[in-house]
This record gives C-alpha cells, structure tokens and sequence, in this order.
C-alpha cells in the first residue's frame, strides 16, 4: 500500500482554552493508523488562540496546521465547516481523524459532501485488516457491530470518546502554519450568547467520572412502612455523588415513573436513562442500586469494565453472571454508610493540610 497522508483535526475547547479528553485519544488513534499505513501525519488545529493546546502536542512531531480567530472561538457551523475545509485542502489528506465533539459531530458531514469524500461517525476502532483500513462502529445500541471498508476518499472517521487509549507527549514550544479563513457576512448570522452551566449540585451527568452510579425503581418503591421514602432516597445519592465524583445513570422503569405520576427523583431525567433505549457509558466502574439488571438496562453496561450491584433480592437480574459482585443488602443503609465513610476521609483529608494551604 502508497504511502498516505493522514490528517487529525481537534478544536480548542470554548470554555478551558485547551483540547478536550476526546481529541487526545483521537490522536492516538490517529498515530497508531499513521504507523500502520506508514503515512505522514498532519494535525490541523481549530480555535481563538492555539498556541498553548498546540505545545502539547509537541511530541507527535508531526506539522501542525491552524485557523484561528475570533470567529472561530465557539461552535457554528458556518465558520467550523470553512474552517475544517481549508485545513483540509490544505493537507491533502486520504484519511481525515477527528474527536467525535458534538462540535465536529454538527460539521463532519456538510465537510465531507464539499470534499467529494465519505464520512463515518461514531467509530469506536480503526485498524488495518488483510491491507486494507477498516472502521468498527455499533448500530441498534451497541448491538450489532459493522466493520467498514471504503474506497472513497478523503475518508472522515469521527471517533467516540473512550474507545482508544489517550495519547500523552511531552509539552513544548511548537510553530504552527496559520491558515486564513475569511468569512462573508452570511456565514456570520448566527451569533454566539453565551454559556449556561447548571449548577454543581445540579450537574449529574459526569462522562469522565471513574464510577457510574445507578439508580433503580427500587429507590421509590415503598418501605416495611408502607410508605415512600422519596426525599430521603434524593438526600442520599446527591451525598454519595458529591462525596464520590460519581456520574449518575437511571433504569427505564425509574425515569418513566415521573409520566406515571409516581414519587420520583426531583433531579432524574430521561439524559441519565442508561440502557437499550437510553445512553450506553463507558465508565471503569459501575455501581447499580435497587435495579433488577433487566437486559434492556444491562445493555448499557456492555462497556463498563467492573458491574458492581447492591439488590435485596439474591434471585434478581444481576445474580445471573450479569455483575461481577452482587451485595444482597439494603441500598439505603449501603450508600448512607458509604456516605459517611466518605465524609470521614474528606475530614482527614482537611486535618492532614497545614493552614496557609497545600
């Protein structure tokens, strides 16, 4: 096989003024292709100011191509796609990586139609099979799994976040080739407002977190009192998620009760539904609480590398090789303990730091 040119495209994230996790492992999927095919390895850089997440790149080696400005500070489709397309022309590539951003998720395709390439999104793994460059990617949630050949080039591969290991080099002083971009007046219609961020307390959703924490039916279900222990339920997860770091997930059954005019979790939404129908997480860790480990919910697992569940019932879903450890006990007192073990170690934690600070 010809030697190809092979291009990784990443934006500077909007609200850090450095690349997100998801481009770092884009690059190494980037380099490892790049050693396969034996190419050349162009990186193209897109943002307001790209200096400093250029420098940690430094140790690729490879030329860094950028397009930067005001204009191309925050997401919009207009500026993002003339921006890609210029980097693009510019390297000349056959193979196009980039981290799979809602940002680039938006732009990807429009970039591929003005470039008569193809495009994939999505892509959990690229690999040279038989001599030929093959794609992995999931359809039907996550349960099937097609490999993808193409002729077409230039070929965008749009990688998830978690499915390669992040590259990490050194940090240096590195030129970047600036490439001008000159936007007409009708690309500039949409205007960008501003930035709205829950608050902490409200922020469930962690994607980088270690643990996956999730909840279950089970949480809302009434007690030995015959009673529904609601706000108590809510007071003992928001701790565990605050003490813990914790990303917080949901069963179906759970997220559907609030339609069904049942007690519910006043900061569960259908975005924290994990399963067939919901989102399918890769976190290192899982812990599922009072939920039976119905496949539909199990589903959603299929990436986590250690289950975990805390159910009352030994005979439930999770028991049947579905979790690596099942604790048959209640997740009330479970997490209210684990809860105050937590605050335990944050109190040694602030004991242990002289005052002044660290």
């Amino acid at each position: 096989m010809s030697s190809q040119n092979i291009l990784f495209i990443a934006h500077v994230d909007e609200s850090e003024g450095t690349l997100p996790n998801v481009a770092y492992e884009a690059l190494g999927a980037a380099l490892d292709v790049t050693k396969q095919l034996g190419g050349k390895l162009t990186i193209g850089l897109i943002g307001e100011s790209l200096q400093a997440a250029a420098d940690t790149l430094a140790g690729t080696g490879a030329p860094i191509l950028g397009v930067s400005g005001a204009d191309f500070a925050y997401p919009r489709y207009a500026s993002d796609a003339a921006a890609v397309e210029a980097i693009c022309r510019a390297a000349q590539p056959q193979i196009i990586i980039v981290p799979g951003t809602s940002r680039f998720l938006r732009v990807m395709p429009g970039v591929s139609h003005r470039l008569k390439g193809s495009v994939d999104t999505h892509i959990t793994s690229i690999d040279l099979i038989d001599g030929a460059l093959t794609a992995k990617r999931w359809f039907y949630r996550q349960r099937l799994e097609a490999v993808i050949q193409r002729e077409a080039r230039p070929w965008i591969l749009v990688v998830d976040s978690g499915c390669h290991d992040a590259w990490a080099g050194a940090t240096a002083p590195v030129k970047i080739q600036t490439i001008a971009v000159s936007l007409p007046a009708d690309a500039k219609r949409t205007a960008f407002a501003g930035v709205r961020i829950p608050n902490r307390d409200r922020q469930t959703i962690r994607p980088h977190a270690k643990l996956l924490f999730v909840a279950g039916a089970g949480w809302c279900k009434k007690h030995a009192d015959g009673k529904s222990h609601s706000s108590e339920a809510e007071t003992i997860i928001l701790d565990f998620l605050r003490g813990s770091g914790a990303s917080l997930g949901g069963s179906k059954s759970l997220v559907d009760q609030s339609s069904e005019n049942q007690a519910v979790l006043g900061f569960m939404t259908h975005l924290n539904q994990v399963g067939q129908t919901g989102s399918t997480p890769r976190h290192p860790k899982g812990l599922s609480t009072c939920c039976h480990g119905e496949e539909p919910h199990v589903v959603g697992w299929r990436f986590i590398k250690e289950r975990r569940a805390i159910n009352l019932d030994p005979n439930c879903g999770w028991a049947r090789g579905k979790a690596d450890v099942l604790y048959v006990a209640d997740a009330f007192q479970v997490i209210a303990k684990l809860n105050s073990l937590l605050r335990e170690k944050s109190s040694l934690k602030e004991d242990l730091v002289p005052s002044g600070g660290v």
